[in-house]
């Protein structure tokens, strides 16, 4: 079973996808958004692609967990998906995963503009694997 990930920025989403057996995540791509109809079209494509039988997207809580402008509209978008794809769609706390992402990034010793092009791949990346982690925990 496949998930796939997404990190949603106002200019970019970041994608990670699950292996088959659901343990580990993986950065996919980064999207360059265009507008809501061809984003959705793409996220389309991609699970079909993977045969993804979940989306899990970050949820960008404040630092006390509550819910501000930028979380409003990826709940607005989470609607949107809920609409049209026919799978579980499921938020994740995403509390500060760029900023571990971007510290990986750093100790990786990647350039500031090398770091700019796959931050929100690398941040879908932990959102997945927190959620997986999580799911892997529960089932026992």
């Amino acid at each position: 079973m496949r998930i796939l990930g997404l990190d949603l920025g106002e200019k970019r989403i970041g994608i990670a996808i699950s292996d088959e057996l659901g343990w580990t995540a993986q950065g996919l791509e980064t999207l360059e958004r265009q507008d809501i109809g061809r984003d959705l079209d793409y996220l389309a494509r991609l699970i079909n692609t993977y045969q993804a039988e979940e989306l899990v997207v970050g949820l960008p809580r404040d630092q006390y967990g509550e819910i501000g402008a930028a979380a409003q509209e990826v709940l607005s978008f989470v609607d949107l998906c809920k609409k049209t794809f026919a799978i579980p769609i499921t938020t994740w706390d995403e509390r500060f995963t760029t900023v571990a992402a971007t510290r990986s990034l750093i100790e990786a010793d990647l350039s500031r503009k090398k770091r700019k092009k796959v931050i929100d791949k690398v941040a879908a990346v932990l959102i997945l694997q927190g959620y997986l982690d999580w799911r892997s925990r529960e089932r026992k």
